[in-house]
Formats: structure tokens, C-alpha cells, sequence
């Protein structure tokens, strides 16, 4: 039918991990909204009952699931086997999982905190591309979508640890868009979005920040979380996308 031939995702199984909150609930908010089966995953079984009774109060018609799996543990990639086995087949796989931002000056740095930083921002996202592969339909039309931000092309004072890891996900990307051929493999890299994410600064510094982010970017706000949600579908949809970095920052990067 001519709706299918534009409505890519319809009938199509999508994971999103860390799809409870920010930009992972609207990203599970669009892929429903074009009839796609999702299902969520985050590390708390208590958000991801509130976030599917939600989900299922707008789209009662919607195919929705959700299965817990804690990636800050060390049992990460038994905990992925087990969370894949109950989801079964997919056809993406969209990561928007993340944790405290552990933000400190170099000086503060520990071998602890370093490898703790990237325990779930990017250790996680390999192990996510190894089990998760198997369960991919082969071919094209599959896809994996990770996200990183716009420090890993900007630094920012006191970002090293964090933006290493962000940084290096570009380099992953584009790795595992030839290892894991036919399937293609793409990023999503934000810059400021309001979402859950600040609930660990204050108020006060959250609101400093976006006065200062929105004097300088061109689009004069920070984004909205359904507004970056865009890029990802674009990046299921466009089986010719592969070892992408799409850029999603009100313009940040120009400034």
C-alpha cells in the first residue's frame, strides 16, 4: 500500500534502551506514533511500569513492552543475553541510555571514576552492538542508533573524561558500520536538551546554563527532547545511512 512505501517503520520491532525518560521516551513516543512494536528497557522496573502505563494511556492501540537491564553493572553483558532473550528479534536498536554526568576537574579524576564514567556511555554501547547483533533481522533496513553530544566536537571546561567517552563514539560508530555490515550502525549527537538529565544540578545552574546556551545559539532555545527524536527516525528509516553522526544542537557548533 502507498503508506507503507513512506511509513518505514510500521509493522517493525524496535528496543530503545533508556526509553523511560528524555529523549528515549520520545523516541518511543514517535516509532508508536509510526505504528512500529517497541519495546523499552531501562535499569529501574519501577519506571519502566509508570513509563508503559503511560504509553498505553495515549496509544491504547500501540504494541508496547518493557524488560529492565542495569548497564552500570559489572554483569552487563550476561545481564544484555538475558534483556535480548526476552525481547526477541528486532529490527533497531536505539540507545539513549545514560547516568550522571560526572563532571570535575582533571585533578579529581580516579582510575575508579574514569573507568566508572564510561561504564554505561560506552563500554555499555559495545556490548549492546555484540549481543544485540544477533538478534537484528540481517540486512539494510536493521539498525543500531547510539547517542553521544556536542562535547565531543566542543570541549567544555571539566568535560575530559566525559567527552573522551563521547568522542569516542564517533570512532565506534563508524567501526562497527563495517563490522556489523549489512547492518548499518549510526549516532545521534544532541546538545543541550531539557530532560531529566539535570535533575542533578541545581535549579539555579540549570537555568544559568540555558540562559547562557540560548544567548549564543542561532535557534535562541534549548531543544526539546521530541525535536531531537526526529534524527533517530530518520536513521531507521534511511536504510543508505550508515556510519553516520547526525547533529541535532540548535546550532551549537556554529558559534
Amino acid at each position: 500500500m502507498p503508506q507503507q512505501k513512506y511509513n518505514k517503520l510500521a509493522g517493525k520491532h524496535v528496543l530503545v534502551i533508556g526509553g523511560t525518560s528524555g529523549i528515549g521516551f520520545a523516541v518511543t513516543e514517535a516509532a508508536i506514533e509510526s505504528n512500529a512494536r517497541v519495546t523499552i528497557s531501562s535499569s529501574s522496573s519501577s519506571r519502566i511500569e509508570a513509563s508503559l502505563a503511560s504509553l498505553k494511556k495515549s496509544y491504547p492501540d500501540a504494541t508496547v513492552a518493557g524488560y529492565p537491564c542495569d548497564l552500570s553493572k559489572p554483569t552487563v553483558e550476561a545481564d544484555l543475553e538475558a534483556l535480548f532473550k526476552q525481547v526477541g528479534k528486532v529490527d533497531h536498536i536505539v540507545v539513549t541510555a545514560g547516568d550522571k554526568l560526572a563532571v570535575a576537574p582533571l585533578q579529581e579524576a580516579t582510575y575508579e571514576s574514569i573507568i566508572t564514567t564510561g561504564q554505561v556511555r560506552f563500554i555499555a554501547p559495545i556490548l549492546i552492538a555484540k549481543v544485540g547483533s544477533k538478534y537484528l533481522n540481517k540486512g539494510p533496513e536493521s539498525s543500531i542508533v547510539f547517542t553521544t553530544g556536542s562535547v565531543s566536537q566542543r570541549p567544555i571546561p571539566n568535560w575530559s573524561v566525559v567527552g573522551s567517552y563521547a568522542a569516542g563514539l564517533h570512532g565506534l560508530t563508524r567501526g562497527l558500520a563495517l563490522d556489523l555490515k549489512p547492518i548499518r550502525v549510526n549516532l545521534v549527537s544532541p546538545g543541550a536538551v531539557d530532560t531529566e538529565l539535570w535533575k542533578d544540578f541545581s535549579e539555579e545552574q540549570k537555568r544559568g546554563f540555558f540562559k547562557e546556551i540560548e544567548g549564543k545559539v542561532p535557534t535562541g532555545r534549548v531543544a526539546k527532547p521530541e525535536e531531537v527524536a526526529e534524527c533517530y527516525l530518520w536513521l531507521m528509516k534511511d536504510s543508505n545511512a550508515t556510519g553516520v553522526i547526525a547533529d541535532s544542537n540548535s546550532g551549537a557548533l556554529l558559534v
